[in-house]
């Protein structure tokens, strides 16, 4: 596929929406990713309704991530082994029979721990594969402003998935939540299924190309990676406060819908903080804060471990949320400084067998 080209320098969202293939890549983007908030809100509020445990609550919240932190760029390799489209479709219609397996009543919490990991590891080849798709559709600063528009929507996602999931779970109930959830991956593989066919590399340099161990050698022998990567696992324990929402607003005598509201209070302190981060902030400086800013997104968990009154447990979250914003500088370094297939492929060809 050829990508759009653009002639005009100032390019805008508008000009990004023109080109059909890439609404449709956002449309269903933004679907899976309600689809997952809403599973998340509803796996918290359904393990806490099963056991009344703050703690259980909390893991499997924590579950959800782990994969993102544990092994999702092992499985993100897929989307260069095999056509990319056919990555994202076969990612939404595997989860969605997940998640329907989520809404089996008086599934073994082990069980359903398991499969909740299993759907939030889909998500990193069906991302890498929408990621390897945008240069080849978009050109220029189109791609610029394609990829700056779902970095927006993805965080406004995170806000309006804890807002409105938290509201549907208590209307219809968890498990019907996850019917609902299942639903928006099958309408994300449908909108996917019309895309053009976007090929990965040819059979034979995928074949020749460097195994997932050699990539894991070859990124943990970097240092600032090594680095990098730990900030990025800091930034994860920093979201456990979203998983004692439910817990704590039972506390204060808050219903489970206004609970979401303080679920919802971390992303949108991040939303902020990743406005100020990249407009205001100097892009030279903003490597030097990363360090600062990890270890700063902790105090705010300090306070809110005194178990506050709601507006100030709201105020903490959401600076927590705005400190926690240095991921998207992390990940951007992160992304730069990974080598390339080749270059892996090149160490392991020069390392002893």
């Amino acid at each position: 596929m050829k990508p759009s080209e653009s002639t005009d320098q100032s390019v805008g969202f508008r000009d990004v929406f023109a080109v059909a293939e890439y609404r449709r890549l956002w449309s269903a983007t933004v679907i899976s990713e309600l689809g997952d908030q809403l599973a998340r809100v509803a796996v918290v509020i359904l393990v806490y309704q099963r056991t009344s445990s703050a703690w259980l609550t909390a893991l499997s919240y924590a579950i959800s991530y782990l994969p993102a932190i544990m092994g999702g760029s092992l499985l993100a390799v897929l989307a260069d082994r095999y056509p990319r489209r056919n990555v994202m479709v076969s990612a939404d219609l595997l989860r969605a029979i997940l998640v329907l397996l989520l809404a089996i009543p008086a599934m073994p919490l082990v069980v359903l721990y398991l499969l909740l990991f299993a759907v939030q590891a889909l998500e990193s080849p069906a991302r890498a594969a929408r990621a390897a798709i945008l240069p080849q559709m978009l050109a220029g600063e189109r791609y610029t402003v394609g990829v700056a528009a779902y970095h927006v929507t993805n965080q406004f996602t995170y806000v309006a998935g804890f807002l409105v999931g938290g509201l549907v779970v208590v209307a219809t109930g968890p498990r019907l939540a996850f019917a609902i959830d299942a639903a928006t991956f099958l309408v994300s593989a449908l909108i996917v299924a019309r895309l053009g066919a976007y090929a990965p590399a040819e059979p034979e340099r995928a074949a020749k190309g460097p195994r997932l161990r050699d990539r894991v050698r070859t990124i943990t022998a970097r240092p600032r990676l090594r680095w990098l990567a730990m900030l990025a696992m800091l930034a994860a324990f920093s979201m456990t406060p979203l998983a004692l929402a439910v817990p704590y607003g039972r506390q204060i005598g808050l219903d489970e819908d206004l609970s979401s509201l303080l679920m919802a209070a971390i992303p949108a302190g991040y939303v902020a903080g990743t406005f100020v981060l990249t407009r205001r902030v100097r892009p030279q400086a903003r490597p030097r804060l990363l360090g600062p800013m990890a270890l700063a997104s902790f105090l705010p968990l300090m306070g809110a471990a005194l178990v506050p009154p709601l507006p100030v447990m709201l105020a903490l979250l959401v600076v927590c949320g705005a400190l926690t914003a240095y991921q998207v500088v992390a990940n951007a370094e992160f992304v730069a400084l990974v080598p390339t297939s080749s270059e892996v492929a090149r160490s392991a060809s020069s390392r002893p067998p």
